[in-house]
C-alpha cells in the first residue's frame, strides 16, 4: 500500500505527540527522593512503585517512530515520483529545517535518555556505604524538557515535509498555476509561447 504526504504527516505529529504525552506524565509521576533505610553500614533506599522509567522509555520508542517516520517521509517516493536527494538540498530553507529537526531529535533524545537511565539506576543499584546519602532520583524537569523537545522536533519533521513537497513540485515543474502548454494563445490568429 502506498502511502500519501498526509498519512505521513499524520504519522510524525500522532507519534510527536505521543512521546510529549508520556514524557510529560513520566516528569508529573517521579518522586522526589526516596526513603532511606539505615542498615548496618550501609543505606538502602526504598523508592515509591512508580511508572517513570516506563513512561520515559515509551516516550523515547516514540520519539524513535516520530523521528524515522519524519525522516523516511521526506524522501519517500510518494506516487511512485521519486527524485534525487541532491535537489531537496539545494533548497536552503529545507537544508536549514533538516537540521534543525535533526538537532532538536538528538536534544530530545538526550533529555529523555538521561533521567529514565538515571532513574532505572537509582531504582536498582539502591544499596549505598555512604551513610548520608538521601536517596536522590533523576534530575527533575529533564524528562519534561525532553518532552517539550521531542514535540518541537515532530514539529520542525513536519515543516521540513512541507518543504520537501515544494522541492518536489519545483523538480518536477508541478505547480498550480496554469501549465505552461496551457499558456499557448491564439492572439489575432498568430499562436504564441510566452517566455517564462
Amino acid at each position: 500500500m502506498a502511502l500519501t504526504m498526509k498519512q505521513m504527516s499524520v504519522i510524525v505529529v500522532a507519534t510527536g505527540i505521543l512521546s510529549f504525552i508520556f514524557g510529560v506524565i513520566a516528569e508529573n509521576k517521579k518522586p522526589p527522593s526516596g526513603t532511606p533505610i539505615p542498615g548496618k553500614d550501609v543505606v538502602i533506599c526504598k523508592y515509591p512503585s512508580d511508572p517513570t522509567v516506563l513512561l520515559g522509555s515509551l516516550s523515547v520508542v516514540f520519539l524513535v517512530v516520530s523521528t524515522v517516520a519524519g525522516y523516511i517521509s521526506l524522501f519517500y517516493p510518494y506516487e511512485g515520483k521519486s527524485i534525487p536527494q541532491s535537489a531537496f538540498f539545494r533548497n536552503t530553507t529545507f537544508v536549514i529545517f533538516f537540521n534543525i529537526a535533526l538537532f532538536s531529535t538528538g536534544l530530545a533524545a538526550t533529555f529523555l535518555l538521561w533521567p529514565t537511565i538515571t532513574e532505572q539506576l537509582h531504582l536498582t543499584r539502591n544499596v549505598h556505604h555512604d551513610l548520608s546519602t538521601d536517596c536522590p532520583t533523576a534530575k527533575t524537569g529533564l524528562l519534561g524538557g525532553g518532552a517539550f523537545f521531542s514535540l518541537d522536533s515532530s514539529l520542525f519533521w513536519l515543516v521540513a515535509l512541507m518543504l520537501a513537497n515544494n522541492a518536489r513540485e519545483d523538480y518536477f515543474g508541478e505547480t498550480d498555476d496554469v501549465d505552461a502548454t496551457d499558456l499557448t494563445m491564439d492572439l489575432k490568429g498568430e499562436s504564441f509561447v510566452p517566455v517564462l
